[in-house]
C-alpha cells in the first residue's frame, strides 16, 4: 500500500522535526564556557603523557614556549579554551 502526500503535510512534518531538534541544536551554537583543567586533564585533552605535559611548563616558565598555563599556590592549572587556541596556532605555523 502507498500513500502520497501532499507538501502541505511534509511541510508540517517538516517544521515539527524541526522544533523537536531545535533545542539540541542550540546547545551546540552556544560557545562552551571555559573549564579549568588539572595536569591529569590536560595530558588527555593534549594526547600526551603528564611528564610532557609538565616540560612544557618548564619551557613556557623559562620563556622558551608560550603554552598557557596557571598557578594556584602549587598547582598547575590549565584553561581549555586556551590550550585549545595554542594547539590551532601550533597547526597553523607547519
Amino acid at each position: 500500500m502507498r500513500t502520497t502526500l501532499e507538501p502541505e503535510d511534509i511541510q508540517a512534518i517538516a517544521e515539527k522535526v524541526v522544533d523537536m531538534i531545535r533545542p539540541l541544536l542550540s546547545s551546540y551554537q552556544e560557545p562552551r564556557q571555559d573549564e579549568l583543567l588539572s595536569v591529569d586533564q590536560a595530558s588527555i585533552l593534549l594526547h600526551m603523557s603528564k611528564g610532557s605535559v609538565y616540560q612544557l611548563v618548564d619551557k613556557s616558565k623559562h620563556g622558551l614556549s608560550d603554552f598557557p598555563y596557571r598557578k594556584a599556590g602549587t598547582k598547575l592549572l590549565f584553561s581549555r579554551n586556551e590550550i585549545l587556541k595554542w594547539t590551532g596556532k601550533r597547526l597553523e605555523s607547519r
